[in-house]
């Protein structure tokens, strides 16, 4: 019986609703960062947005305060979930990994002074990106030469283009389909906690002004100072987070490759200025995904299991590619016989 491919996906992701939703295996982070929005959004609503609902009488202002807090959660939520269960941007796995090279590997040999030859990938190889060349390496796990950009989360066990990070607080990677999202994301929640902090702040200020003192209109309502020191704790992580990413996003940069490559002077590759950056970010259409996790899969497609092991060689070869390494090694054999056999003749 034929199997869809999200049942048979060699990744650690988690799939939902037959493959339509995709997460990280770290998706039961979410619950927690679920948590921490919507708790302090429900004790807001319903102490001091109800307070603040009084002070102005039930006027509009009350109405609005209430609703774009409602709203507003709705959409930082929306985002949440655009972000942690999108396909980030993961290469398929190669079904047919390139053709190795005949390599001369000293470790394999023989005799002493003698090499073998033995069936090996170039490790990395060089592409042209904006008339500059880029070195890319090939993957042992998916068996490909990644895209530029492009890099192995070692959580979810998949190659990602234009890996950004792994976020265990989405439970997602964060790449090239699902980086505006998460920007959002971020961005949003440090609006909704500035929103938040100034209205707790000013449901203690109408306090105040009713029971002459500060200390009185804190005991009156202390889940608002509550909130306030929350949000300013949240808030330096949120806010720092969606500091970083608008130097990143200027720049044209990954988090990836900024602690990477970090102090090493390197041409900037991707950099087309900072408005263009931002265009490619925010304006440019959002690729389509690689994978169709819901669709079916053959027999000989999920019945592929060829790998290379921790030096770069081919193991599992099929029968063509098997041929060819042993019939390279025999005519290196014969070669090795007729040197010898000459030497004699010398000698």
């Amino acid at each position: 019986m034929a199997k869809r491919l999200y049942e048979v996906w060699k990744g650690k992701n988690k799939f939902i609703f037959r493959g339509r939703l995709i997460f990280g295996p770290d998706a039961k982070s979410l619950i927690i960062t679920l948590l921490l929005i919507i708790v302090p959004v429900i004790i807001f609503c319903t102490n001091v947005a109800r307070n603040l609902f009084d002070e102005t009488s039930g006027n509009i202002a009350g109405y609005a305060i209430l609703m774009v807090t409602v709203v507003f959660t709705i959409y930082v939520l929306l985002l949440l979930l655009l972000t942690s269960a999108r396909d980030p941007g993961i290469v398929p796995r190669n079904l047919h990994p390139p053709t190795e090279e005949i390599c001369y590997d000293s470790s394999a040999s023989i005799d002493v002074g003698r090499q073998t030859p033995t069936p090996r990938l170039p490790p990395t190889k060089e592409v042209i990106v904006n008339g500059v060349p880029v070195r890319v390496k090939y993957c042992i796990t998916c068996q490909l030469y990644r895209p530029p950009r492009c890099s192995h989360c070692s959580v979810c066990d998949n190659c990602v283009e234009r890996f950004d990070h792994h976020c265990p607080w989405v439970g997602q990677c964060i790449g090239m389909r699902n980086y505006r999202s998460f920007f959002l994301f971020i961005s949003s929640s440090t609006i909704l906690c500035i929103f938040i902090f100034g209205m707790s702040a000013l449901n203690i200020k109408f306090l105040t002004n009713d029971y002459g003192t500060v200390w009185k209109a804190i005991k009156e309502s202390p889940l608002s100072v509550v909130l306030m020191v929350y949000c300013f704790i949240f808030l330096w992580f949120v806010g720092g987070l969606t500091c970083f990413h608008l130097y990143l996003i200027g720049t044209n940069q990954t988090t990836y490759e900024t602690f990477r490559y970090r102090g090493v002077e390197r041409p900037q590759v991707y950099d087309r200025g900072c408005l263009n950056n931002f265009r490619e970010v925010f304006c440019s259409k959002i690729k389509p995904s690689r994978n169709n996790f819901h669709a079916y899969v053959q027999e000989n497609e999920r019945g592929f299991t060829r790998g290379m092991n921790s030096e770069g060689y081919i193991g599992n070869l099929d029968g063509n590619r098997r041929e060819k390494v042993e019939d390279d090694r025999e005519i290196g054999g014969d070669l090795l016989k007729i040197s010898q056999r000459r030497e004699a003749e010398d000698a």
